[in-house]
């Protein structure tokens, strides 16, 4: 029988490892990247290079950093906790009044499908220049997805459940919280995943209609100047922070609610 090369075994491996592919793949496309803008003398004004991204980056003091990445994580998450706060009680309500779902959901796809950066002006004329037209404006980008997947999530709970639960008069409380969220909590997570990367679009759209500060302005007024390796610094960071919060709801799911993962990821 022939012998396994140890170094074939370390590299089947290191490419099981979930992130060691992604990662791999990132890593050629940045040298990709590198040395094509090298080998083609691309200006840094048009597609600056890694490097020049990295020099960019370096060329900002770290308390300036600091400063936009918590303007825009301010407004992210308080866009996204009142995105939560209301979306849960109207989903409830969808979920257990069919006339209520008959009138109140098409009014929720018109909203939605209103462009919010064509409303952004008109909000900011409104509420003013501070933080709350910011947070509105973040809450109606990650508003909808939270409504539609609670109510589905709601609405999954099987009818023999709650036809038991009705028979033993239970409260309408109990029935909410010990029949249906259990049942709708992978919904749950599902949506609170796609609005926390949304609410992050949000902050970043409602400070490029007006703000002083923020990762969405520092990448506007990088660009206006072009300034274009510190412009892709910002984007990079901005990217980081919504994967950051991405990981964070995930974790949490894992770590409280690990029974509603798919089997392969518990």
């Amino acid at each position: 029988m022939a012998k396994l090369d140890p170094a074939d075994g370390f590299m089947a491996r290191l490419l099981r490892w979930p992130p060691a592919l992604p990662g791999l793949t990132f890593l050629a496309l940045l040298l990709i990247w590198e040395f094509g803008t090298r080998i083609f003398a691309v200006p840094a004004y048009i597609l600056p290079a890694p490097s020049r991204i990295v020099q960019g980056f370096e060329a900002v003091p770290a308390s300036r950093w600091l400063e936009h990445i918590w303007a825009t994580l301010r407004v992210a998450l308080m866009g996204y906790g009142a995105a939560i706060a209301i979306s849960l009680p109207i989903a409830i309500g969808l979920a257990k009044s069919r006339l209520l779902s008959r009138a109140l959901y098409p009014l929720l796809v018109v909203i939605q499908s209103v462009p919010v950066v064509a409303v952004a002006p008109i909000i900011i004329v409104i509420l003013g220049t501070d933080d709350a037209p910011r947070i509105v404006i973040t809450f109606m980008i990650s508003f909808f997805p939270l409504v539609v997947s609670m109510t589905t999530g709601l609405m999954a709970t099987p009818p023999e459940l709650i036809e038991l639960s009705q028979s033993l008069r239970a409260p309408l409380r109990r029935e909410i919280t010990q029949i249906r969220l259990p049942y709708a909590t992978p919904y749950i997570f599902s949506g609170l995943k796609i609005s926390i990367t949304l609410a992050v679009i949000g902050a970043v759209v409602a400070e490029f209609v007006a703000a002083e500060k923020g990762l969405g302005y520092f990448i506007q007024f990088s660009t206006s100047m072009f300034r274009l390796p510190q412009a892709w610094a910002g984007l990079l960071v901005l990217v980081a922070m919504s994967l950051i919060l991405f990981q964070a709801v995930s974790l949490i799911q894992r770590v409280f609610y690990p029974w509603s993962l798919p089997k392969g990821e518990r």
